[in-house]
């Protein structure tokens, strides 16, 4: 019995259709880890009976924003501070939601402040000493790779943390 000629098209077709499905786009490391930032941060200023701020949301009474921003960044003297070759000083608090997201995420918030800040100030300090952005690669090679080993701790925990909702506290999982 002949084969009709519909048949094998068909079946071409269906598979074809069935192989172009492609995976969904994943999203870049940097927008995993924002987005488990903001959900740490979210619920540690829930935890302290603060409303997170969201966009297209009006902005609350100054003293509730002042409250919000002390809760978020923490309060007095900064407690982690680094002096840069271009002669800024940049400081960062340890306490506050934000340095408790930092501390899950990177497992070491003071390591990932000396070489996120070091980091991100590598063509500064090439333009302001005069070196090629090789040669300061090259002087802060150790930052380098201690920079991506944190962030590299910090994707596989916000993947954690995004996956599983019950992972937005501060104890380690």
């Amino acid at each position: 019995m002949p084969v009709p000629l519909f048949l094998p098209g068909c079946l071409l077709a269906v598979s074809l259709l069935a192989g172009c499905t492609a995976p969904a786009p994943q999203p870049a490391p940097d927008e995993v880890i924002k987005a488990a930032t903001q959900r740490l941060t979210d619920a540690c200023l829930t935890r302290h009976g603060l409303t997170p701020s969201s966009p297209g949301q009006s902005p609350p009474p100054a003293a509730e924003q002042q409250r919000v921003a002390a809760a978020l960044y923490g309060t007095g003297p900064a407690e982690l501070s680094i002096a840069l070759p271009t002669g800024y000083v940049v400081r960062a608090h340890t306490d506050g939601c934000l340095a408790a997201a930092q501390q899950r995420l990177y497992g070491d918030q003071s390591r990932w402040f000396r070489a996120s800040v070091i980091v991100n100030n590598l063509e500064p300090e090439a333009a302001h000493t005069h070196r090629s952005l090789t040669e300061v690669r090259a002087r802060h090679h150790a930052d380098l790779a201690d920079w991506r080993r944190l962030r590299a701790h910090a994707l596989t925990t916000a993947t954690t943390v995004l996956n599983n909702p019950l992972q937005t506290g501060t104890s380690r999982p």
